[in-house]
């Protein structure tokens, strides 16, 4: 387990509470034990705002809980979820030190609107923090109610801390379109303000490539199932939660985020979004800033979170910039209201921050080692320029197809046999070979790490196969 002083750390960059850190920390290994248990790799699939945090963008508002729709119904089921879990928080403290109390696991089943079965799941946990009395907890919801209409997809689970193993952990989730349209109609029936956040924060983030026409069908799928009409800011403009979505803006999402921004700001964004969405108007493209000496074009940003130990909390920056605030800027002796841009290294190895003088519109760029020091406000802008600082992409990706007719069945094997040693000890000799079979198509691979991920590869027809998760069938010596 990471050492207390790692998610203080983590705290000071993102300016929050720390119990928010570690419980990110704690959701990326609960992550990692469910998607390496074999019962429940193919069959359970991650959504959700701790979804688009933990798989698609890691500058993005803190999560607390995890949300999965589930294809077998047998697992609506306090035993066997009880069961599961022990053996999960058995793994998790083995491997990272973490400790869940089996005892105080608690699964419950309700009635959701749709009056369909549905559970509520509660974990406790003791992480690096080591709190004295009430231990904290989070929330797992387990639905089977819900369309699935595209393929889910494997991703790598965002994890920026020191005890991430070498190859990562990769859980099936959904796919970009997917979890956007499921955002669209979640706005649409329930005005929530996490949902307001989450559409307009997706439609600035589009750097995957979003099909457009995949996504409206998708949405329209989603919309005809739960018998509710295809969202237009005409339904919104008229929707009764609006005025307790105005009041529940700062309750429901400020503790979650460095600075919340203010509402004003992602309400007037909606009907840019809808005519986008809708194919009236096209997303503006912005220029990069300007770069007033040689840049290194080789150096890169990091792509996930970083603790960047300088005295100003550089991803506090970041996070400014995703959100289109404004950063009041000490620097040199003075103070500047500045719009956060990109992070470029010189030839030289100087890091500059690149940004615009929000009252004067004038290019400017502030070597970060001389930055003394950084405030996000609530003072919004409209991007000038491509907003370089949010993270270019996902670790990885893989490509979006439509569901198939049936999922495959994979064999059941004990969830103790297949744990990988611990993060600290080494084998001299006799290392093992784990033997990975493709859920889909049961192709086989030899493996010397741990890893239920799969590269892309064709089935025995020769013809590709969608699937990239595996599960392990057997381990030499």
């Amino acid at each position: 387990m990471i050492d207390r002083q790692e998610i203080m750390d983590f705290a000071r960059e993102f300016q929050l509470d720390p119990s928010i850190i570690e419980k990110d920390y704690v959701l990326g290994w609960l992550l990692a034990g469910i998607s390496n248990y074999p019962q429940l790799e193919s069959t359970w699939v991650f959504k959700g705002g701790t979804c688009l945090k933990k798989c698609y963008f890691e500058t993005y508002r803190f999560s607390e809980d995890l949300d999965f729709t589930i294809t077998n119904p047998d697992h609506i089921n306090p035993e066997f979820l009880n069961l599961v879990f022990s053996e999960i928080s058995q793994w998790i403290y083995d491997e990272s030190g973490i400790e869940i109390p089996v005892e105080r696991l608690r699964f419950d089943i309700y009635k959701n609107p749709q009056g369909r079965t549905s559970v509520e799941g509660r974990i406790y946990y003791q992480g690096p923090l080591q709190r004295r009395g009430s231990l904290p907890r989070l929330k797992i919801d387990i639905t089977h109610d819900e369309i699935l209409v595209l393929n889910p997809i494997a991703r790598r689970i965002h994890h920026p801390y020191s005890d991430m193993q070498d190859n990562g952990f990769s859980i099936q989730c959904y796919c970009f379109e997917e979890v956007f349209a499921e955002k669209l109609r979640a706005l649409a029936e329930r005005l929530r303000p996490r949902d307001l956040y989450d559409v307009v924060h997706l439609h600035r983030l589009d750097i995957l490539g979003v099909d457009l026409k995949l996504l409206v069908r998708t949405l329209e799928d989603k919309c005809r199932f739960k018998s509710i009409a295809v969202p237009t800011m005409f339904i919104l403009e008229n929707k009764p939660e609006k005025a307790e979505l105005m009041t529940e803006w700062e309750n429901m999402l400020g503790h979650q985020l460095p600075m919340l921004p203010p509402f004003e700001q992602f309400w007037e964004e909606l009907p840019g979004l809808f005519e986008w969405l809708y194919s009236l108007v096209p997303k503006v493209v912005h220029k990069p800033i300007p770069a007033p000496v040689e840049v290194d074009t080789k150096w890169k940003p990091p792509s996930m979170a970083h603790a960047w130990h300088t005295a100003v909390p550089l991803e506090a920056i970041r996070f400014a910039a995703a959100n289109r605030l404004c950063v009041n800027l000490h620097y040199q002796g003075t103070r500047r209201l500045i719009e956060p841009y990109s992070l470029r290294r010189t030839k030289d190895g100087d890091i500059l921050l690149h940004a615009v003088k929000h009252n004067t519109g004038e290019s400017r760029s502030y070597r970060i080692d001389r930055i003394q020091g950084a405030e996000t406000t609530k003072i919004s802008f409209k991007p000038r320029y491509t907003i370089e600082l949010i993270p270019s992409g996902p670790i990885f990706t893989s490509p979006t197809s439509r569901k198939s007719k049936s999922p495959a069945k994979y064999k059941t094997i004990s969830y103790k046999s297949t744990r990988s040693r611990k993060s600290g000890s080494r084998r001299i000799s006799g290392q093992p070979a784990y033997i990975i079979q493709c859920t889909i198509c049961g192709k086989k691979f030899n493996r010397t790490k741990y890893k239920t991920q799969l590269n892309p590869h064709k089935n025995k027809e020769g013809y590709p196969c969608p699937s990239r998760i595996g599960y392990i069938v057997d381990i030499k010596y």
